[in-house]
């Protein structure tokens, strides 16, 4: 059967998203096929399509999404067709109106969360969770430091971090982030394009530092993040939206002790009992009200190079998503252009 997707031809803007159709074929043993409903989009997107990270061409972007399981491959137990599932950071390929993963990587998405909120707080989310307690446990009493804290992770982050009784340093880039950091948990909130971070940070500190420093800036930041640890303090590079930080040598981490770490969630939800616990953390969270979602942006998913554009532009804040159907309803409503799939 042929669907319509987003591919991927060759590295460049977001002029090389295409529209087009692909062909799509029955789940083999142990496979579900999914009608994508609500698409999650992440700046690591960006990273493939720009060929930061590496990808066979041609390929279809995407790493978080939520659906309904529209077929059921040979020997797979416990997940019916009409299930409602989601899957984040493997396989890529989200950016389709039907993909088919291992039935192993689908996560059941509880009926009290809805399609657009599931797909833009799972793969945030569950990476949320890993780096506030695994990558590292942020426990009452702790000072943290969260760069783009009006970002889709970021965001998630201070509001974790605060319920976990951290004091939250937070860094945007305009007077309304600041606003919405300070609603997600930030207890101060630095400008970073009219101050200098480091130097609020050591006076917000009373020059001490912070205990965790989560950077998902990267090249731009990182020097300044690394200065604005306390001795024993742990660096979390988990992004790289500026480029690549520039080598640091392991001899420079011992005037403080420090420690350095770029963490991956797959790493952390190897198998299925940890990503579905991790999940299940994730859901718990949203339901006890400690992690509320922003989803600022919906754009339908042939409008992909739109989505991408205004994500590089940092015209977005919180989570943005490609919705499958919701969206041309709401486009219909506003008497703007009727889009078909």
């Amino acid at each position: 059967m042929k669907v319509k997707a987003i591919r991927v031809h060759k590295i460049g803007g977001p002029e090389v998203l295409t529209w087009e159709e692909v062909e799509i074929g029955e789940p083999s043993e142990g496979e579900i096929r999914i009608k994508n409903k609500a698409i999650g989009v992440n700046y690591v997107d960006i990273y493939y399509r720009t060929g930061l990270h590496q990808e066979p061409l041609p390929f279809v972007p995407g790493k978080e999404a939520v659906g309904v399981v529209s077929a059921v491959g040979p020997g797979v137990t416990g997940i019916e067709v009409g299930d409602v599932v989601g899957y984040a950071d493997t396989p890529m390929g989200t950016y389709t109106e039907e993909q088919i993963i291992p039935a192993t990587l689908a996560i059941p998405i509880p009926p009290s969360v809805d399609h657009i909120t599931a797909a833009s707080v799972l793969l945030k989310g569950m990476t949320t969770y890993v780096l506030v307690k695994q990558a590292f446990k942020i426990q009452a009493g702790h000072t943290v430091l969260v760069h783009a804290a009006a970002g889709g992770v970021g965001s998630l982050l201070c509001q974790w971090a605060n319920a976990l009784g951290a004091t939250v340093i937070g860094t945007v880039s305009t007077q309304e982030k600041a606003i919405q950091a300070a609603e997600d948990g930030c207890h101060h909130v630095i400008i970073y394009t009219e101050e200098d971070f480091v130097a609020q940070v050591a006076e917000i500190t009373s020059r001490k530092g912070v205990h965790v420093v989560y950077d998902a800036v990267g090249k731009d930041t990182f020097k300044g993040s690394m200065e604005c640890l306390m001795p024993r303090g742990c660096m979390i590079s988990y992004g790289q939206c500026s480029g690549r930080p520039d080598p640091v040598p392991v001899s420079d981490l011992a005037s403080k002790s420090l420690i350095l770490g770029r963490p991956g969630m797959r790493h952390y939800t190897a198998t299925r009992d940890e990503l579905l616990h991790v999940a299940g953390e994730v859901f718990a969270g949203v339901a006890a009200g400690v992690l509320r979602v922003r989803v600022n942006h919906v754009y339908p998913l042939h409008e992909a190079a739109r989505t991408h554009a205004d994500l590089e532009a940092r015209r977005t804040s919180g989570s943005v998503a490609n919705e499958m159907e919701v969206i041309i309803i709401l486009i219909n409503l506003m008497l703007a252009c009727h889009f078909k799939l």
